[in-house]
This record gives structure tokens, C-alpha cells and sequence, in this order.
């Protein structure tokens, strides 16, 4: 039996490495002469790097830059053999790094994610995979943008300060002093939702409220970030913020696209072309994927369901494991999973079911009772 197992990480409980491992282990207790092909997986959030490198022989390197608030951290991101940099937005300018009471996208910027694209270039990398998720940010990407040498000015000629405060002071945009490399390179973005920039379904209306704005801020952040948008028209006539993804980690997705010449791609498909899955799966006999969690949204470009699609096109079956499930998780039947498990097997604390030593066995045990299943069919 050859199996293809590519199952997102379980968040704050198991990596994917972590996660495919479990459901390796439970399979080979029925089927011990299985050939698994393990392919690690995600969606452009929490985990791309791990995934990417791991699937390419990738290292990691470590830089300090700033993080939403502007004070030094430790940050990181990979690089694959081929020298394509791998980078999570998140782990320079994510919500997890702000203390909720702190929590103001008037003030938070995505100047970090800026310096780690710096330091990458630095390194030698020209090519670019990048994920946008989780960000604490809604300053339209120009804190990234100002870390590249770009140049967003107030009347009185000075760079604007950081966070969404400062688009409303934007009266002139400089590229002149850009990073020079930027021209020799390419940026591929991993982009998991479709919000416009501004707007009903803008950045700012959507997601604000969850990174601290309050009413009133999400109304003058819109009009703030509508007012840059048409300064950046001016001189980059191509910048179209009604392009699905421009609002992406607060307007992040527009400062790729408009400045940075990059292509904004569903998360998962880009992962999945990145890493060669597509070979495994179509040489499999059954596809197993999953996640921490799978509701009625899943199908709404989560990984499991972009490899539940391109196992149906080679007309594979598909499992699907999940720390829990919902009431609509039936929606993923009909998007490619042909059935899926809850791997909690006792009542439990929700922190005694994400131990990592727990949610491990769980996961094994849970696939090895579904293949044990197989076995007898």
C-alpha cells in the first residue's frame, strides 16, 4: 500500500513533521510494509517555513529586526537549496508577538518583514516565497516598504511614522532610493484570504477590530488607506486595490502587488507547487490529510482541501484527521474528503488534548483504528 500523508500542523501542538509522523506510526502498526511518503504542508500561515525548508533542504537563518512595535527580536525564516528565501510575515509583524493590552494597529508596523526581505537579499536570495497570515498590522505594508528604501513623506518631507497613523500624513511617495535589487527580484505571496483593500470588505472593516481598532479607528484607517492607494496610482499606474488579497495582513498584500511587482497566490496551491507533492499523491493509493481544526470554512482555501482537490484529480480517496470538528465539517465532503475523525478519544482539559505527547498518541491511534478499518474492507 503506498500512502501520501500531508497534514497541516496541529497550532500549538504539532508541527506538520509532528502530525504526519503520527498518522506514519498508526498505519505501519496495521500495515507494517506500507511505503508512506510523508509531505509536509500548509497554508501561507503558521508553519510555510518549516514546510518549505524541510520538503527542500532548506536552512534557517536568524536576523533581529523590529516587530510590530518597533523594539528589537529575534526573528527568523528559511532558505531552500535553491536559494529561494521562505519567510512568515507573522514571525516579524504577527498578532501572537503584541500583548493583547497592547494591541493598536495605529501603532503597529510591518517594518520587520521589510528587514527580514533585506536581509535575504543580503544572503544572496533573489526569488521569494513569503506568507502573510496572522498579522498584528493595518499601516498598508509601508513600514515593509520604508525598510526597502522606499519613501512615504509627510508636507514637510520627512518619512511618515510607523503603523496605520502614519497614512493619514503620506502627501508624497519617493521609489528612488529603493533597494536596487528589488529589481532582480521575484516575490511569490501566500495569501489565504480575498479581501480587497478597502471597503465593507476592506482590511480595516474585516480584520481591525481583532488587532485593537475600535470604530472609529477601522472608518479613518479605510479612509487612510484609500488615500495612499490613489498616491500609489499616481505613480505606479498598474496598483489596483480592489485586487482580491490586496487587503491581506492590513493592506500587506496591496504593498507586494503594487510595489514589489509580486503575485498573490492561494496559500496552499503555492505551497503545494513549491514542495512536489503532486508526484507523491498521484502514485498513491489513499491521500490522508487534516488539521487542528475542520469546520464549515475549511473549504475555503485551507490546506486539507487543497490536497483533498488534487488528490481528486488523480481520483484518490482521501482521510482527513482533525483535532476537532464541528457540526458543518460536513461541508468538506463535499470539497474532496471523503471522511474525516476526530482524534480525541476521552473527555479532556483543551490544554491536556494540545500536549504534544497527547495530541501524538491521539493522532496515531486514531489512524491506526481507521486503517485497521481498511484493512478488513
Amino acid at each position: 500500500m503506498k500512502v501520501t500523508v500531508s497534514v497541516d500542523s496541529f497550532k500549538g501542538s504539532l508541527s506538520t513533521f509532528q502530525a504526519g509522523s503520527a498518522v506514519a506510526d498508526g498505519i505501519k502498526r496495521i500495515f507494517s510494509d506500507a511505503d508512506i511518503k510523508i509531505c509536509p504542508l500548509a497554508d501561507g500561515g503558521e508553519g510555510t517555513v518549516d514546510a518549505v525548508i524541510g520538503a527542500m533542504n532548506g536552512r534557517t537563518v536568524e536576523a533581529t529586526v523590529r516587530n510590530p512595535l518597533g523594539l528589537p527580536i529575534k526573528s527568523s525564516y528559511g532558505i531552500t537549496s535553491t536559494q529561494t528565501a521562505v519567510i512568515e510575515m507573522a514571525s516579524a509583524s504577527g498578532l501572537t508577538l503584541v500583548e493583547e493590552k497592547d494591541r493598536n494597529p495605529l501603532y503597529t508596523t510591518t517594518y520587520g518583514v521589510g528587514e527580514l526581505i533585506k536581509n535575504a537579499i543580503e544572503e544572496g536570495c533573489r526569488k521569494f516565497l513569503i506568507g502573510i497570515g496572522g498579522s498584528a498590522t493595518n499601516d498598508g505594508g509601508i513600514g515593509m516598504l520604508q525598510a526597502l528604501g522606499f519613501e512615504f513623506l509627510d508636507e514637510n518631507g520627512k518619512q511618515v511614522k510607523f503603523g496605520a497613523i502614519g497614512l493619514k500624513d503620506i502627501v508624497n511617495i519617493k521609489t528612488d532610493n529603493a533597494l536596487k535589487e528589488l529589481s532582480e527580484c521575484e516575490f511569490c505571496v501566500a495569501c489565504d484570504v480575498k479581501n480587497i483593500l478597502c471597503g465593507e470588505y476592506g482590511c480595516s472593516n474585516v480584520f481591525g477590530r481583532q488587532k485593537g481598532a475600535t470604530d472609529e479607528m477601522i472608518s479613518d484607517m479605510d479612509g487612510w488607506l484609500k488615500g495612499y492607494a490613489d498616491l500609489t496610482k499616481k505613480i505606479i499606474p498598474s496598483a489596483d486595490p480592489s485586487i482580491e488579497g490586496t487587503g491581506a495582513a492590513g493592506g500587506l498584500g496591496f504593498a507586494f502587488f503594487a510595489y514589489l511587482n509580486a503575485t498573490l497566490k492561494s496559500g496552499v496551491d503555492l505551497i503545494i507547487n513549491e514542495t512536489g507533492i503532486e508526484k507523491h499523491i498521484k502514485e498513491s493509493d489513499i491521500v490522508v490529510t487534516g488539521e487542528g481544526r475542520l469546520d464549515g470554512q475549511s473549504y475555503m482555501g485551507k490546506a486539507p482541501i487543497g490536497i483533498a482537490k488534487l488528490a481528486k484529480k488523480y481520483n484518490k480517496k482521501v482521510v482527513a484527521f482533525s483535532g476537532c470538528v464541528t457540526d458543518d465539517a460536513v461541508k468538506c465532503n463535499e470539497y474532496g474528503i471523503d471522511a474525516f475523525f476526530p482524534i480525541l478519544r476521552t473527555p479532556c482539559t483543551l490544554d491536556d488534548a494540545m500536549k504534544e505527547e497527547n495530541a501524538y498518541k491521539n493522532l496515531a491511534d486514531t489512524a491506526e483504528q481507521v486503517f485497521r478499518l481498511l484493512k478488513t474492507i
